[in-house]
């Protein structure tokens, strides 16, 4: 619950300092109404919960990249700058290389699931969800019988969010999942919300959701996937492995 009175006694510093202050992508997406082409209801698309509304999920979100209040984000991420995108699949698979987000998109057919997002902070929210499974993306590499894990890892790019310019966290992030854990069927990879593209502040264009973890789990503008053998050291453990396990 403290976890943010200590990363700012731990740094010294507040992140977003600087930042240009640009049109938050949930007003943008309201004004342009874009819409992801393509996204089917799945078996998950319904719910006897109530659905926080756009805006909710679009202005209250944790991503460190671009500052530490729930606002910074909605706020600063604007600068993010989601296309071109490419995605580098690496290690111990059997199709590394580097592919574009749209080849991986239509690889995988689109797909609506409506989770509850919940925090290490004590709050939730819940969330339609526009993406595809993640063993999808794991059945393209084609792991290897020595691959145990797979590594994620979050884009650097001190320029375009701010947050990375203080030493808030060990820049990149970087998160895993064991490969079973990869493959579950509940195991998501969000490319957008509501029907429309992800917002930068919630981790465009690509972010990980795994309902059954705390959030901070869903490494969020993911530039890399990389099949490894050994448990990697993701980035929350490092920070404070006394409160935080792989």
């Amino acid at each position: 619950v403290r976890r943010r009175e200590f990363i700012k006694l731990a740094t010294g510093a507040a992140a977003g300092a600087g930042a240009s202050l640009l049109l938050p992508g949930a007003e943008l997406l309201a004004q342009t109404g874009q819409k992801l082409p393509g996204v089917k209801p799945s078996p998950l698309s319904t719910t006897g919960e109530k659905i926080n509304p756009y805006k909710d999920i679009t202005t209250y979100n944790n991503f460190y990249e671009f500052g530490l209040d729930k606002a910074d984000p909605a706020k600063y991420a604007g600068t993010l700058k989601t296309r071109p995108w490419s995605v580098v699949v690496d290690g111990q698979c059997g199709k590394p290389g580097t592919y574009n987000i749209e080849d991986i998109m239509k690889y995988a057919p689109l797909e609506e699931r409506i989770y509850r997002l919940r925090c290490v902070e004590a709050w939730s929210m819940v969330i339609p969800w526009d993406g595809f499974p993640l063993a999808k993306l794991v059945k393209l590499a084609d792991p290897k019988p020595e691959a145990k894990f797979l590594k994620m890892t979050t884009l650097l790019d001190p320029k375009n969010m701010p947050g990375q310019r203080e030493r808030i966290l060990d820049w990149p992030y970087v998160e895993g999942l064991h490969l079973d854990e990869a493959n579950h069927e509940l195991a998501f990879i969000a490319t957008g919300i509501y029907g429309k593209p992800i917002p930068n502040q919630n981790g465009a264009p690509l972010r990980l959701v795994v309902p059954w973890k705390y959030g901070f789990k869903g490494v969020k503008s993911i530039v890399k996937f990389e099949f490894v053998a050994d448990q990697p050291l993701n980035t929350w453990h490092v920070m404070q492995s006394r409160e935080y396990g792989f």
